[in-house]
Parts: structure tokens; sequence; C-alpha cells
């Protein structure tokens, strides 16, 4: 056996005891990022309901209604069904019918990657933009999304592509931060795009463009809102609050609401962080706006009281400063029921993170799993799938009431990116490769 395979026999089976991540500046290097899905998924076929076509899955909430998964960790850990070559950055992957898609840099250049679901292999690899360079992490940052069956991708330094799923050929090309005249993120472009009917919605941060939307045809600007904040580095979601649907935006120096036709403001609310790392994307809790960030600032839960043509944002409660409940540095939260489950990042952007459960109707703690370690996580069948920056997986049982561990594998090197479910499969990807893992439970036998 060579060191590869040894190396790859140990990622399968091994169990990693430490929890500690390295690095004070892991601020930004991920909301992870992604879409609503407002249609069908796939080319040539109808939206299956365990795809995973955006980054935190369908609804972009990071749950899956996927069942059958695994209630018991098997004494080897999961089966892997392939590995394969990627490249620099952190894109998560999107999974559509019986193709994977994410972003990756190598050859100095920018790519969008497609892979086969069932074997890893390559189908197609598109060159987007030149490489994309950063002291907080090369490549690209947003994850690909698929609708009817187009991929739309955001790089690093703001160039937004629609891609053809079937053989990856460019449809249009748009440099926005560039055209609008902005000014690339501190620490890079890392907002996905959000499809919105006839529309492609991402952040700009130009001076009169916070946010963008583009027609999905064409890539022609149909309309651009916000003036004089930055871009942060979460992405928009589209959310039904206030009694009405609303594009949610949690930009560099707050959030605000639009109209999701014509991007008129709604209401705006300043949430200002260290070095703009406004990342976790809002969530709707309630009929109310979840809004957290990490650099010891914390969460508000906010309540949209009508005013005029639009609301004013008041807090229902807030729990900030270094006393916090729960502050996403990178992650958002998932939201089961009346309780939340997140990582809570202690300090400004130090290594200390805690796993935690927290009641979604007041902010108080349920319980709390002291330095579980920086990660990502999404749900599905009643468990937290949780990937941590060392490289593991880790499977937790989604129970209010105590923290309870089902099993952890290292699987690949350094990671942000949250784990992608599609068909029992968990796909995960470092900086070198991207791991597909069979999460399905054991068929039974008679």
């Amino acid at each position: 056996m060579d060191a590869q395979q040894s190396t790859r026999q140990a990622r399968r089976a091994g169990v990693s005891l430490s929890n500690h991540s390295s690095g004070c500046y892991g601020l930004v290097w991920w909301a992870g990022v992604g879409l609503l899905l407002l249609g069908p998924a796939t080319w040539g076929a109808p939206a299956r309901g365990d795809d995973w076509p955006q980054f935190l899955g369908p609804n972009r909430t990071g749950i899956s209604q996927e069942t059958g998964l695994i209630s018991a960790w098997p004494a080897e850990g999961l089966a892997e069904l392939w590995r394969v070559p990627g490249g620099v950055g952190m894109s998560g992957v999107s999974v559509v019918g019986d193709r994977a898609v994410t972003l990756v840099q190598g050859e100095d250049r920018q790519w969008a990657l497609c892979l086969a679901v069932e074997s890893g292999k390559t189908l197609w690899k598109t060159e987007l933009a030149p490489e994309y360079r950063n002291a907080m992490g090369d490549g690209p940052r947003g994850a690909p999304t698929v609708v009817e069956g187009v991929a739309y991708v955001y790089t690093g330094e703001g160039v937004l592509l629609a891609l053809n799923l079937e053989d990856g050929k460019v449809a249009w090309r748009k440099a926005l931060v560039e055209e609008l005249q902005g000014a690339v993120a501190d620490y890079g472009m890392a907002c996905s795009p959000l499809v919105v009917g006839d529309n492609v919605v991402v952040t700009v941060g130009a001076p009169t463009a916070t946010v963008v939307a583009v027609s999905r045809k064409t890539g022609e600007v149909a309309w651009q809102a916000g003036e004089e904040f930055g871009a942060g580095y979460s992405s928009p979601a589209l959310r039904r609050v206030g009694g009405r649907e609303q594009l949610l935006v949690f930009h560099g120096g707050g959030a605000m609401g639009l109209d999701p036709a014509n991007g008129g403001l709604l209401w705006n609310f300043p949430f200002e962080t260290d070095f703009s790392c406004n990342i976790a994307t809002p969530l709707a809790v309630s009929n109310g706006v979840l809004l957290s960030a990490g650099e010891n600032h914390g969460s508000v839960l906010l309540d949209l009281k009508p005013r005029g043509k639009g609301f004013e944002p008041t807090p229902r409660w807030s729990s900030l400063g270094n006393k916090s409940t729960l502050r996403n540095e990178w992650q958002t939260s998932i939201l089961l029921g009346d309780v939340l489950f997140g990582f809570d990042n202690v300090g400004n952007a130090g290594p200390v993170t805690h796993l935690t459960c927290v009641d979604a109707q007041t902010g108080t703690r349920k319980w709390q799993q002291l330095r579980f370690g920086k990660g990502n996580l999404i749900a599905a069948d009643g468990k937290l799938f949780c990937s941590t920056l060392a490289g593991e997986l880790v499977v937790v049982a989604a129970n209010p009431a105590e923290f309870q561990e089902l099993g952890r594998m290292s699987v690949v090197g350094k990671t942000r990116q949250a784990p992608s479910l599609a068909g029992g499969r968990l796909f995960l990807r470092d900086d070198r490769e991207i791991v597909c893992l069979d999460a399905r439970a054991p068929a039974k036998t008679k």
C-alpha cells in the first residue's frame, strides 16, 4: 500500500480526538453561500426531492427532507464511494440529478468543475476567470446554484456567469463589481447567486449598488438597490416574513429587506461588526428575522412592524457581546422546530468555538458542547452532519435536550465548507480533493 492509499484508508476509518482549530483569522472564509431554488433544477427533468442544488440545500436552510440515513455509526466509519482531485477554493458542492458542480482554482485560473455523482468522473471543466488570490485564502468562494439546467456562479473578484449544466458552455458573463465601479470585498466576493423569478441576485457592494439583480437570460442589470453599504460575505435569501415575500440581505453594515420584484427598500437594520464580517445567512424565525455574527458580536431576532410601505425592525430578543449565547462566525445555524443548532465562536475570530443549542424564541441556551471546534453543519433525518475545520465529519443527534455524538471520522484536509447531501450521499471537499461518502442506512436483510 502506498502512502496515498494509506492516508485515504486512515481518513475512511480514522477517529480524530482533536477539536482545536488553528489560526485566529478564520473570519470570512465562509459563509458558504447559495440561493433559494425557485423552479425545476435539472436540465430536461423536474427537480428531485433529494437534490442539493445550492449551498444549504433545496430551501437554503441547511435542512434536507431525506430519510433512511444511518442511525448507528459503523465501526469503520462511512464508506467512501469515491475521491477525486479538485482544486483550491471555498465553494460548496451543488448536486442535481447525476451531476455535482463546484468551483476550484488551479493552473492560474478559476474553474467550474462538473463531476458524475456515481463515479466522480469529470464531465466538464469551464474556465471562469484568472486566479483569485487573497491573504485569507485563495480561489472562488461562492457555491454554484443550479436552476432549470443552468449553473449560476460568482467568482472571487465578482464576475457572475451562467453555464449550461449539460456541457459547461458559458451563456453570458458579467463583471459586475468592475462594471458598477465597486471594490472587491477585503476577503473576496463570497456571495452565491439567488434566483428570483426571471432574475439572478447577488451582492456587489458598489457605491450605488449593494445588491444587483440581472436577467437570467442575458445577464443585463434589471435593478440595483442599496447605497454606501459594503457587500459583506453573506448571501441573500428569499423568505416570507412580515406577511410578505422579501429578499433578506445581510450586508457589510447590517441587514435589509427588499421587494424582490424591483429591489425597493422595505427596511434596514444596522448591525456593524469588525471587518464587516456579516457572513451567516439570515433566517426566518416565527415571522421574524434572525441575524448572527462572530467577532464577539452575537445574535438578534427582529420583529418587522408595518410602517408606511415598509417595516420598522425591532429586536424581539438580542444576545450580544462576549456573553452572547450564539455568535455564528461563518456558519448559518439550523432551525429545527423552536430550537437553533449552531456554532458559537468566542473572541475576535479566536480559535475557541462551541457547538450550541439555543431556544429560538428567547435566545437562551439549552446546551453547549464546549470547544467542539470550528466547523459547519446541515441537518437531515434527525441528525446534524457537521464538518470541522480539521476535515472531520461528525454526526450528532439533533436533540434539544442534550449533546449526543454518534460518531466521527477524518475525511479531508482543512475545510470550511458545509457538507452537501443528495441521494444519501455526503459530499465534502478541501483545497485538494472532493470526496463522496455513503450516508445511507444499511439495507435490511430478511
